[in-house]
């Protein structure tokens, strides 16, 4: 499978991460959440007590990362998540960390998994997936999440931080959310962790034409 790129994109809480960390694990790819890269500048960008909206305090932010960004444990929550989002709505940025998805895709092949891979990253991409659930539907997940780790939140709050999350990604200018024109939509709403892998197992399959 080296050189095989595969991009899966979708909204948060659908369940993209954890399926394409599964199809890299069983292809034998590396796999990247490019959504860390923005999540790891917009935490920049927050230490320096700056306005992640600032189109060059979150350039300068995004040029200045370094792998140990990507595995600070504080790159997940609501203030991180809307950090991502604005940032992430900056053509400088985008413009910063695009090479460096792009070298990470080209040099052995890999599972991306983001909001504009199959869009931006790599249209080119051979296997496209799009990953989706209800908003209520992944509402509920994202709160159990939070519950099992412990944090306390209204199921409410945490939809009404999706839905906020989800407008501004799907409304900005540069690489908004949303499938490519030949992606493979997967709806996960109805499907639980085992179901979704195996169809979208099925799907890469079918867009590859010939068994893995």
């Amino acid at each position: 499978m080296t050189g095989l790129v595969i991009a899966v994109d979708g909204p948060a809480a659908a369940g993209k991460g954890t399926l394409a960390r599964r199809l890299a694990t069983e292809l034998g790819l590396p796999y990247l959440d490019t959504g860390l890269l923005y999540r790891a500048t917009g935490r920049r960008v927050l230490d320096a007590a700056g306005d992640p909206r600032d189109p060059a305090v979150a350039a300068a932010a995004a040029r200045a990362l370094t792998p140990a960004d990507l595995a600070r444990s504080d790159l997940r929550g609501p203030a991180a998540d809307m950090a991502a989002s604005a940032v992430a709505a900056i053509p400088a940025v985008r413009a910063a960390l695009l090479d460096w998805q792009r070298d990470f895709g080209r040099r052995h092949g890999a599972v991306l998994d983001g909001r504009d891979i199959g869009t931006v990253v790599f249209p080119e991409a051979p296997v496209k997936l799009f990953v989706t659930a209800s908003p209520a539907e992944r509402a509920r997940r994202r709160w159990l999440e939070l519950q099992a780790k412990g944090t306390a939140a209204e199921l409410s709050v945490v939809a009404a931080e999706l839905a906020a999350r989800d407008a501004q990604d799907r409304q900005r200018a540069t690489a908004p959310l949303k499938p490519a024109a030949d992606a493979a939509v997967l709806d996960t709403t109805e499907l639980d962790a085992e179901a979704a892998y195996a169809t979208a197992l099925a799907l890469v399959r079918q867009r590859l034409g010939r068994p893995l």
